[in-house]
Formats: C-alpha cells, structure tokens, sequence
C-alpha cells in the first residue's frame, strides 16, 4: 500500500491537495474503506470458484475441484505455490496460479475515515458490511486501532473446534485510520454520532 500525495511536498510549504491509495493485491485478503461509513470495497477475492480465474485456470491446464485449484490450492493467485506455475508455453500472467496483482488506484477524500485490510479467516467470518460496523462502532468510543483489531480478532474466532472450520483459521488484520490532518478525537466524534446504539455488534 502507498498514500501518494498529488504534488511533492516541498519546504516550508502547506499540503492541501488529494492524495492517492493504491494497492496491489494477490490473493484472498480484502481491503474495505469506510467512506462516511459506507462501504467501498477495495480489492477482489482471487478465489478459484471466480469466473476469470477459472477461464486462466483451465487456459493453463488446470482445473477447480471444491473450490480449489487442481482440489488443492484455496487461492487462484498467490505467491510461491510454484508447482502450479509451470507451464512454459504461458506468461507469468497466464499460469494456472500467478502472482499477478490486481492494483487499484483510488482518489482519498475528506470523507474517508479508515480502511481494514485482512485475510480471510476475518471475511470468510463477517460481512464487509459487518466489519464496517463493528470498527465504527469502537472508534466512536475512542477505542485505539490496535485494540479494535484485536476486538475483532476476538469476535472471529471460534469458541472451539466444532463449527466446521469457521473461525478456526488464521486471522490478520490490519486498521488505517484517516485523520486528515485533524485530531483522532474529531475521528472518534464523527463516528460517535453517526453510529447505531442498538447495533449487534455493541456487545462484542
């Protein structure tokens, strides 16, 4: 992930243009803004049962079984897995798994108030919808970022071993808050008064 500010900052000068987020992405870890508490979302899941995925996988010789490549690999790109990435007749991007990324570039304005990156043992537990909420919700009780990730770390894991894998796989989360130059307390006010009381999600 970089943040690039339109023009370079210079000395002695007063940045006051957009900056830019822009990412690659390989793999199934997702990336979800909240834009005045919408949600945008940011990346796309490269899962093997995706449409274009499965045309290059099969292009490539392969093929998708219980949503796994070759009933293998849960991920259609991915770096490494290098047993997936020999054929010589195809580019990197034609493999039957590549490492080619997806890179989005998107303007960041005032109205942004965070992004949440994280893999899929969060998303394949909560909605993007769910984890929007859920991260506004203690922002908007001064929570620290750190502790919110933790939170909800918390709420995706599972109680045992006997949900069928749900909220029993690895978890990272990662939380960029957007200040804009302002105090974390005015982040903090702004979700305060816009959040929902009788969420769901105010007990976790």
């Amino acid at each position: 992930m970089e943040i690039i500010p339109i023009e370079k900052r210079k000395p002695c000068s007063v940045y006051t243009g957009y900056a830019y987020w822009k990412q690659g992405n390989v793999g199934d870890s997702r990336a979800v803004a909240s834009v005045n508490g919408s949600v945008n979302v940011l990346s796309l899941d490269h899962k093997p049962s995706n449409e274009i995925e499965i045309k290059r996988i099969q292009a490539a010789g392969g093929w998708v079984e219980y949503n796994r490549v070759n009933g293998n690999l849960a991920l259609s790109r991915a770096l490494g897995d290098f047993v997936f990435k020999k054929n010589e007749k195809k580019k990197a991007e034609e493999q039957i798994v590549t490492a080619f990324p997806d890179v989005e570039v998107r303007k960041i304005t005032y109205d942004w108030e965070f992004v949440i990156m994280a893999c899929d043992g969060i998303w394949d537990v909560m909605t993007n919808e769910e984890v929007v909420e859920f991260v506004r919700m203690r922002l908007g009780t001064g929570m620290d970022p750190e502790d919110i990730c933790e939170d909800l770390m918390t709420r995706c894991l599972a109680p045992d071993c006997q949900m069928g894998g749900l909220g029993c796989d690895n978890m990272t989360v990662v939380l960029i808050c957007f200040l804009h130059g302002k105090p974390y307390e005015e982040l903090v006010s702004k979700c305060n008064a816009t959040g929902n009381g009788d969420s769901p999600f105010a007990k976790y």
